[in-house]
């Protein structure tokens, strides 16, 4: 919900997401804390899409769910059997999700993610780092190293085919693993199938904190 130029930055997300033809529903995840603000939100948004909202029924950081644990919610609460494209809130970017969805639909029944080459290398280890080979699969991932080896890094966003879905439920039941890393979950099922890799151009923040935030109001319109 913070403001870039006077629009929340789901809004961009929404419009994006409203170009592409295939995507049938937009499901928006939050907790009991903020749902009604997304709600207030929903009754202002215009959008050709069927926007749904999911509280994961969490109300602190000491009980929420995690990345992983809201979208694990999310495909049981809906029933999800259909591929799903999940993007983090906090992600704004100008990249078309179009060309993104094309490529992973080229590389079904594997999941594709996003990623992003920084300028500066030192700033990835704040990221999950990944390497691919000459066929974008990738090959290497670490979150947030201390000495990033790559300035390729994740971006959240990901294309889960339906198949591959059930894993999110299987990666869930093994405790010793983070459900607030999205890039732990991808690391783990990289050694169990293959991901490919889509590299985006133009304009990426992940809004985490106010520097970023910042640099975004003076770029994006």
């Amino acid at each position: 919900m913070l403001k870039v130029n006077r629009r929340p930055i789901i809004n961009y997300i929404i419009d994006n997401l409203s170009k592409i033809e295939r995507v049938e529903e937009i499901i928006v995840v939050t907790n009991s804390k903020f749902i009604g603000k997304f709600r207030e939100w929903k009754r202002r948004i215009k959008s050709s899409k069927k926007i749904s909202l999911v509280d994961d029924c969490t109300k602190s950081n000491e009980d929420r769910l995690g990345a992983i644990g809201d979208i694990n919610f999310v495909i049981k609460t809906k029933r999800i059997k259909d591929d799903l494209l999940v993007i983090g809130g906090d992600n704004l970017f100008n990249g078309s999700i179009g060309d993104f969805t094309s490529f992973a639909l080229e590389n079904k029944p594997n999941t594709t993610i996003a990623a992003y080459c920084l300028k500066n290398i030192k700033d990835a280890n704040k990221y999950g780092v990944l390497k691919i080979d000459k066929n974008n699969k990738v090959i290497e991932f670490k979150e947030k190293p201390a000495k990033p080896t790559s300035p390729l890094v994740a971006m959240c966003l990901y294309y889960i085919p339906g198949k591959q879905l059930p894993l999110v439920n299987v990666y869930m039941k093994f405790k010793k693993y983070k459900t607030d890393a999205t890039g732990k979950y991808i690391d783990w099922l990289r050694k169990k199938a293959d991901i490919y890799c889509y590299i985006f151009k133009g304009i990426w923040y992940d809004i985490g904190d106010y520097k970023y935030l910042n640099a975004a109001k003076k770029r994006f319109n």
